[in-house]
This record gives structure tokens, sequence and C-alpha cells, in this order.
């Protein structure tokens, strides 16, 4: 439910925990949806869900913890590869993108057809009515249907967080490391 792009999505997803449990629809609605659910959040969170980032870190090293040192310096190094992340979800797009029907409605404005359903496409705008291109920042299966349609480079309706110069920025402070112990117990 948290990861919905939709609110309609949301919602069927909640009616079926009403019918499981009233309570627990109650106990989330005192949450407040838009701090816990993507299609409510008023702030774009990216794929993040949690604002604890050292639970997500956690959880997602639980198994690399039984590893090697070096094994499981690695295993985080490729954790924190946000340009290789970036570019799986994009082919993985890419991919399911290939059957689907372009019809331009518009220079900016696409109708896609994905089996029975069909959705729009701003270019100009980076959306798409499933959310997902707005929502994460990267064009989801319907705008890479429709950027493949005219050769155009998905590059530009990427957000400049997931490019290389912008990850490398975020590292690019400088790091200064602590004074011997024995220095600071003299020091008082």
């Amino acid at each position: 439910m948290a990861k919905s792009y939709s609110k309609t999505e949301f919602h069927s997803l909640m009616e079926k925990v009403e019918a499981v449990d009233v309570r627990v629809k109650n106990y989330l609605n005192l949450a407040r949806y838009d701090k816990w659910v993507r299609s409510y959040a008023s702030v774009h969170r990216g794929w993040i869900l949690t604002s604890n980032i050292a639970e997500s870190i956690n959880v997602a090293l639980v198994s690399a913890r039984e590893l090697p040192i070096y094994d499981f310096l690695d295993e985080v190094r490729l954790m924190f590869d946000l340009i290789g992340k970036f570019q799986e979800i994009l082919q993985q797009n890419e991919a399911e993108s290939t059957c689907m029907k372009v019809i331009p409605a518009s220079e900016y404005i696409y109708t896609v057809h994905d089996k029975e359903k069909h959705f729009i496409v701003c270019l100009k705008e980076k959306k798409c009515s499933c959310n997902a291109f707005q929502l994460d920042e990267i064009p989801c299966v319907h705008a890479c249907a429709v950027l493949d349609s005219k050769n155009f480079k998905k590059g530009p309706y990427c957000s400049d967080l997931y490019k290389p110069k912008t990850v490398l920025r975020t590292y690019d402070v400088p790091f200064y490391s602590l004074p011997h112990k024995k220095r600071l117990d003299n020091s008082k």
C-alpha cells in the first residue's frame, strides 16, 4: 500500500485490509496517509519510504552480515551504487514498453495503450497518468514507449539526482579524521 502510485490503487488495497480487520484500517488512518503513502505524500521521497536511513540500511544488509569483511564491503558498495540501480530500473522499463502502442495527441502529449488499459504521457511536464514518471523521476514504462517511438534519449527525462555527476558531488565533501584519542584526553 505504501508504494502505491495512485490513490485508487491504495484504496483498493485498503479495502482488503478492512475486510480482514477494520481496526488495522483505523490505525493506519490515524497514522496519516501523507506520512507513509507515496501517492499521498506532500513531498517527493524518491525510493526511500522511511525517514530512518539506518533502518533501511540494516534491513538491506541482513544477509551480508554473514560474509567475510571484503565481501561485506563489496556488498555495501553495490548497495550504494545509485547509478547502477537507476540503469536497472530504466532498462526494465524499456523492456516492458516494447509491446505498447503509442498514439500522439500533440507535440508533447501521447496516449499509450498497455494491454487493456491506456495511459496519458506528457513529455514536457515529465508526467504519466500512472504517476510513476513524476514520483520516481525516471521515465516509467509508458514514457519509455513514447521516447522510443520518437527516438528520443531518456537522459534528459531523468532526474539529475540519478546522474553520475550529481552522485559524485554528493561525496565531494572533505572528510577529516579525528585526532588520536590520547590527544583528546590531554586537552581536558
